[in-house]
């Protein structure tokens, strides 16, 4: 989809995807919306017969370079340092499960289910090009073991970025063998199980590895792409949360619009900037709160750079997701194996396993929403101050002097948005060197993945106690009336207590904010009295 495409929609094609269809797997590229699909929302994988084809032909290909009594990488040699060791025939599938085994080292928490699941569909795409030599039978049973909803257990620390997410990939790939354990999608108080136990209750056979297998099932970047993809998918509903966090902020402080007019950004043509400033043209409109001060007694001539540059910076960081699909789009459509097996038949060393291009942009976007949230937190605090709120009461507090209002929430939003600064120091000019200094230089985009990961949560909470105060600002200025989409807003943070009124316990209405701006609620709401956001 266009970069213009409301997030909404985005989200609802992802869903509809699972809900009313399968995701084909091809030699084509998918898509990010097929891996939101199959990873966060179930969604079915079918393999492509005439693509399974291709893959028994390349099959072919490797079966006929085993019975070579000149050594191959990867199908007759041991690998990595170990390159030049040439592997007898009667060890060679001994060594597929060595390699499986020993690389599958990672520790630590768990990774989340979705990250294993886009994992496992990305591995399985690049085995479907044909480019890698596995059998049918090996992408026949990745492609199963998705579909069963057995998802193996992949620890967060193992993955260096380089030669391809080694220890994540190796996880899935011994899961596959039946060795490992899994969890399964069953209902059970205890999802945690052996591997073969899943597999035998799904009714798949386990994998023997053949010649090169272990090679190709652990050395690609899925893992951290497909990190990229779920953090495309998020931001692009995160920053129009921001938009319509901001309109609420300018509408509550009594700020002016003016400063959005399409005329004054066409100014300056940054395409994100123009989509941010016609979505907060649309929140804003027919506001009576905003048409209360329009007039020559309004004495006010410009509002706080975080109002009036809200677009820019909103703007900056939708155009940083925008290069990042692109470069997502490009690893998607990518066959990533070393060596890999070339249309000409050729088999081929190669560095396509490096990570960089993908852990330049999860940097780039780490360092987009911690600015985002730096200045949604701005807006937060203004409106706590008496000095800067324009009438309304210190900390919106409800009996001044007796209730603190929202002093903390604000503490709390300024304690993510610290945070956030930390992990916006990039991964990917931190390479460290392994395997006896063969793999000398490392991308970290796995790390770099990761703290991305967390760094989008921690927008979704900033942006959530934004819109709970700015939704209490705009509750205060009663008698005067929010306009249609920001009062929709109001209403949505209404059902879960989000009031004015004396001190309360207010983490719960945090967390139930930030569930509602994580899932889409947000937007929603405004979509509702707005029309389509960008």
């Amino acid at each position: 989809m266009s970069s213009n495409d409301s997030a909404t929609a985005r989200a609802a094609a992802s869903l509809r995807q699972a809900q009313e269809g399968a995701v084909t797997v091809g030699t084509g590229p998918l898509g990010i919306d097929d891996v939101v699909a199959v990873a966060r929302h179930g969604a079915t994988v079918v393999l492509d017969p005439a693509a399974l084809d291709g893959v028994a032909a390349s099959r072919a290909i490797v079966e006929g370079l085993a019975a070579d009594p000149e050594p191959h990488y990867g199908i007759s040699t041991g690998f990595g340092a170990l390159a030049t060791t040439f592997i007898a025939e009667d060890r060679r599938a001994q060594l597929q499960a060595s390699l499986v085994r020993s690389h599958a080292a990672g520790s630590g928490a768990e990774v989340e289910t979705e990250v294993v699941r886009a994992l496992m569909l990305l591995r399985l795409s690049t085995l479907m090009t044909g480019r890698t030599g596995v059998r049918r039978e090996t992408a026949e049973t990745y492609a199963a073991i998705l579909n069963a909803g057995i998802t193996p257990v992949v620890r967060e620390y193992g993955s260096l970025g380089c030669s391809g997410d080694l220890a994540p990939l190796a996880h899935c790939a011994l899961v596959a063998m039946g060795e490992g354990e899994v969890r399964v999608a069953n209902g059970s108080t205890d999802p945690v199980t052996d591997a073969a136990s899943a597999l035998a209750a799904a009714g798949i056979t386990p994998l023997r590895l053949a010649e090169k297998e272990g090679l190709a099932l652990i050395n690609g970047t899925d893992g951290t792409l497909g990190m990229l993809a779920l953090a495309i998918d998020d931001l692009r509903m995160l920053l129009t949360t921001a938009d319509i966090a901001a309109a609420m902020s300018v509408e509550g402080l009594m700020g002016t619009d003016a400063v959005f007019a399409a005329d004054l950004h066409a100014l300056r043509p940054q395409r994100g900037q123009a989509v941010s400033a016609s979505n907060l043209r649309r929140l804003l409109a027919d506001s009576p709160i905003v048409a209360s001060h329009k007039g020559p007694e309004c004495t006010r001539v410009q509002d706080a750079y975080s109002l009036r540059c809200a677009p820019q910076v909103h703007g900056a960081a939708r155009d940083t997701v925008a290069h990042a699909a692109s470069v997502a789009d490009a690893e998607l459509a990518s066959a990533v194996d070393n060596p890999v097996l070339t249309l000409d038949g050729r088999v081929e060393s190669n560095g396509n396993f490096h990570g960089a291009p993908v852990a330049y942009v999860l940097d780039f976007l780490a360092i987009a929403v911690a600015d985002v949230a730096s200045m949604s937190e701005r807006r937060t605090d203004r409106f706590l101050d008496r000095a800067r709120n324009q009438g309304l009461p210190p900390f919106l507090a409800h009996e001044v002097g007796v209730d603190s209002g929202l002093m903390i929430a604000q503490y709390t939003a300024a304690g993510i948005v610290s945070e956030l600064k930390r992990l916006a120091v990039p991964a990917s000019v931190d390479s460290i060197p392994s395997s006896a200094m063969q793999e000398d230089h490392v991308s970290m985009g796995w790390a770099a993945a990761r703290k991305l990961r967390r760094s989008i949560d921690g927008l979704s909470r900033v942006l959530a106690i934004e819109v709970m105060t700015a939704a209490r600002g705009l509750a205060l200025r009663a008698p005067l009336e929010p306009g249609p989409a920001t009062g929709a807003v109001v209403s949505l943070v209404a059902e879960v207590g989000a009031v004015p009124g004396p001190d309360r316990f207010l983490s719960p209405e945090i967390e139930a904010i930030s569930d509602m701006v994580a899932r889409g609620g947000v937007v929603a709401a405004a979509m509702s009295g707005a029309g389509a956001l960008d």
